[in-house]
């Protein structure tokens, strides 16, 4: 039983993980049980899998090698021994270490793919894989090594490694020991893998899967920043907010932009900035795109996530492996091959890209005396003696050239591997590696689109903002990224505001005034 400070378990069963376990698990470190029913269907299959395994027919992946091996009949004395020989062979992978709540979300998801009864484990092993979890071993898996086909071979490879009390791990502690080390720690005994076990332990696209999850929690709570910072920019920039309005949005009828503009309009509401230029005196006729096309971008990003989360709940629900077990048979399929999450992965990096961008040139309208209606060059104190934000919209557009190389899609690649029987892959592991980067950059490009808003905003005074302005405002001097005034080192409160943005924090703050958005 858990403690009232410890996570609630997550019960894995023969249906699919819901995104928000998967982050509990892979972020929260929630410990992990296997259902009843999946402890029978586990068993069932593995039934099905010995009774194969001890016919005098061959069976791939039950009596066979495997991949351009699969003609040779392996011996039953020798079959242990392929299942070992293949998970050490298959860790191959290089590079720096990959994040700790990516590990733990594609072993929640292999387990959930053993979970189904499909692939012929024994109930031990995925007991194991459960225990690990619920102890926090994670196995060190390397950046490079997955072409997401046949899945992830070489991440989960390493995860299987410990399961046999080999490789390194991180301990709960985060720690660097063995595998045998850590296992013992935990009162845990390796398994000796059966036949069929190792390939059911590393055929399947849980890498690439577990990122696309993980980026589609964050990627929501991102746009919703989005939109508060292109409103403070809206504002901050004498801009207008009649083109948000529902009827005009109504003519163009994609759901994402809608709930943009709404956003948009619930942010600027009663933002005296904005009514100190409402009339038939305004000379604005036209507000640049950056600022008017705003609910058009961000909300084809947003339903470019919605694509993404239907590509990933479907895939959520699949039982991947190579062979599988279906009914009284072993099965071969290609269900591993990654294409699927690879382009919606790829999509995302695209929409990301294209956000960081407008954004960026909402920031660079305020350095620009010439396009800022009013307010200082670089919204500096001094100009000529100080520079102001000039070097943070350099670092907004070194991301954003970055984002666009990111958005080069990785899925459209492939190279034959396997003595050319793997002849067609995904990428889709790069293409999730890739995402990530993305998206941190454009975090911090929102970040610092937040960042110069706020002082624009502030330099109009006495001009009063819209009070979810002001609550970011606030937000920002009492994290102490202080308001205009002479050059100070920008870089920390820079940083502060990423993580602001990134915690949630300033859609909280929103929020808190005029309720949740869309």
């Amino acid at each position: 039983m858990s403690s009232p400070s410890s996570p609630t378990a997550v019960v894995v069963g023969v249906g699919p993980v819901a995104p928000a376990d998967l982050v509990a698990v892979a972020r929260g470190g929630a410990p992990v049980e296997l259902a009843p029913e999946a402890l029978a269907a586990i068993s069932r299959a593995r039934g099905v899998v010995e009774a194969l395994a001890a016919s005098p027919t061959p069976t791939y992946g039950v009596s066979t090698g495997f991949g351009a091996l699969a003609t040779r009949h392996i011996a039953p004395e020798l079959r242990a021994t392929l299942q070992r020989s293949l998970v050490r062979s298959h860790a191959a992978g290089s590079g720096p270490e990959v994040e700790r709540e990516v590990v733990r979300a594609l072993m929640l998801l292999r387990l959930s793919t053993l979970a189904t009864g499909h692939t012929g484990v024994r109930p031990e092993t995925a007991q194991l894989l459960a225990d690990l979890l619920s102890h926090g071993i994670t196995p060190v898996v390397h950046e490079y090594g997955s072409l997401g086909c046949s899945g992830d071979l070489a991440p989960l490879s390493h995860c299987a490694l410990a399961l046999i009390g080999e490789g390194p791990v991180r301990d709960a502690s985060g720690a660097l020991v063995d595998a045998a080390t850590a296992l013992a720690a935990a009162g845990l005994t390796p398994v000796e893998l059966g036949v069929k076990e190792g390939l059911a332990l590393i055929n399947g696209t849980d890498g690439m899967l577990g990122m696309l999850v993980l980026a589609l929690h964050d990627l929501g709570r991102l746009l919703r920043t989005a939109d508060v910072a292109a409103a403070m920019s809206v504002e901050g920039l004498l801009g207008t907010d009649r083109v948000f309005a529902a009827a005009l949005q109504a003519l163009r009828p994609h759901p994402g932009q809608a709930a943009s503009a709404a956003n948009l309009v619930r942010i600027l509401e009663g933002s005296g900035v904005v009514a100190s230029h409402r009339g038939p005196d305004c000379n604005r006729v036209q507000d640049a795109y950056s600022l008017r096309c705003a609910p058009q971008v961000h909300g084809a990003a947003r339903d470019t996530v919605d694509h993404a989360a239907l590509v990933a709940g479907r895939e959520l629900a699949s039982a991947v492996d190579n062979p599988v077990v279906l009914g009284d048979t072993v099965e071969s399929n290609g269900n591993f091959h990654g294409a699927p999450v690879g382009y919606v992965l790829d999509f995302l990096a695209i929409a990301a890209a294209d956000v960081a961008s407008m954004s960026e040139r909402r920031t660079d309208r305020f350095l620009d005396k010439a396009r800022n209606h009013g307010l200082p060059p670089f919204l500096a104190h001094d100009p000529g003696v100080d520079s102001g934000l000039m070097i943070a919209q350099y670092t907004q557009a070194a991301i954003v050239s970055e984002l666009k190389r990111l958005a080069v899609p990785a899925s459209v690649d492939s190279i034959p591997s396997s003595a050319m029987q793997e002849d067609h892959v995904s990428m889709g592991w790069s293409a999730a590696r890739k995402l990530r980067t993305a998206f941190d950059g454009l975090t911090r490009v929102v970040a610092i689109e937040v960042l110069t808003a706020a002082r624009g905003v502030e330099l109009r005074a006495p001009l009063v903002p819209s009070a979810a302005t002001a609550a970011v405002i606030a937000l920002l001097h009492g994290a102490g990224a202080v308001g205009p005034g002479p050059d100070r080192h920008l870089a920390p409160e820079i940083e502060t505001v990423v993580q602001l943005v990134a915690d949630g924090s300033v859609v909280r703050a929103v929020e808190a005034v005029i309720g949740e958005l869309q």
